[in-house]
């Protein structure tokens, strides 16, 4: 593949530039590709020393420019040397090297976006309003018909994925936050990412809200109310999608292959299970936005951070992903 990925670093207090780094050592002998990290010069290149990596690390000086591993910071001033875990000026830079990425993605500079985690509680420390990346780049991208879906692999090739109905919400407030024509457009999206990740077919598979599915009525009216209404239409429309069903069993069957997505109501009704089956190959890709955007599934891990131990599995799933779509688009 001859092309360019984006990486930004994320929280650099957290594990974000450590995996970076491994990751590319990893990945780089695999073909062309050249890699545009968004991050603080100097530390990268402090820790691309510690952790011995073989690849140069230069600074970008424009798409000419020879080499195959970059480092851009669109700030004035770099971070200080060291930094606790959290710090608000780690979580600002953290928002600038997004922004710096999404950017070079809308003007075509790169074919598609690696996101390294930051921490939405340190951020908000840090006086910026956020939910989470993929609510930040929607809104860069100056779209909101975006969903979330996590795909993971098991060690037999057996994927999940999972599209999510609602993001970051608490629990009690997710049932006040379906609405028919938002899991109409997840479930749009999902048979979409099937067909570009170029699987034979795209079934897939709705979840209820409730236990049982609702249990015809007796344990809530969100599946006959707003979930059923949804699938509905998507049937009309073409779309080879079943449900509500009853999420318990659903993931099994999904598991075994019977189902090519699934569309879950809620974070951790869909994130456990693939969890589960691919906790360190875990990847998220955000479904609807105008350029290609994957991230590892796991967050900054401050108690690990500056060890050397952090595993770059997830984020290596990450950059595979993105190189695939980016292929396919080419």
């Amino acid at each position: 593949m001859t092309g360019w990925i984006g990486i930004t670093v994320g929280d650099v207090t957290g594990i974000g530039p450590e995996v970076t780094l491994k990751a590319v050592a990893a990945e780089i002998g695999a073909d062309d590709t050249r890699y545009l990290l968004s991050g603080d010069a100097a530390w990268l290149k402090r820790l691309h020393a510690q952790l011995h990596c073989e690849f140069p690390l230069q600074n970008y000086e424009g798409s000419n420019s020879a080499g195959r591993v970059f480092v851009v910071d669109p700030r004035a001033d770099p971070l200080p040397g060291a930094l606790p875990a959290g710090a608000p000026v780690a979580a600002c830079a953290a928002l600038a090297w997004l922004t710096e990425g999404a950017n070079r993605c809308l003007q075509n500079n790169v074919d598609a976006l690696v996101t390294a985690p930051v921490n939405k509680e340190a951020v908000l420390r840090a006086g910026h309003a956020f939910i989470g990346q993929t609510e930040f780049l929607s809104n860069l991208a100056g779209t909101e018909r975006t969903a979330m879906m996590l795909l993971g692999e098991d060690g037999h090739g057996r994927w999940l994925r999972v599209a999510l109905a609602t993001t970051h919400l608490p629990l009690r407030a997710v049932a006040d936050h379906l609405d028919q024509s938002k899991i109409e457009l997840v479930i749009e999206l999902a048979a979409r990412a099937c067909n570009d990740l170029g699987l034979e077919r795209a079934r897939i598979a709705v979840c209820g809200l409730n236990p049982h599915a609702g249990e015809g009525g007796l344990l809530g009216d969100e599946e006959s109310r707003i979930i059923a209404p949804a699938v509905q239409a998507a049937q009309s429309r073409g779309l080879q999608v079943v449900g509500p069903l009853a999420a318990d069993t659903l993931f099994y069957h999904a598991y075994r292959g019977d189902y090519d997505a699934v569309v879950a109501m809620y974070h951790d009704q869909g994130l456990v299970p693939l969890k589960m089956i691919g906790f360190e190959t875990g990847v998220n890709w955000t479904l609807g936005l105008p350029f290609i955007r994957t991230s590892p599934d796991h967050g900054t891990a401050y108690d690990i951070a500056g060890r050397g131990v952090a595993n770059p599995a997830s984020l290596l799933a990450a950059i595979h992903l993105a190189k695939k779509l980016a292929r396919s688009r080419t």
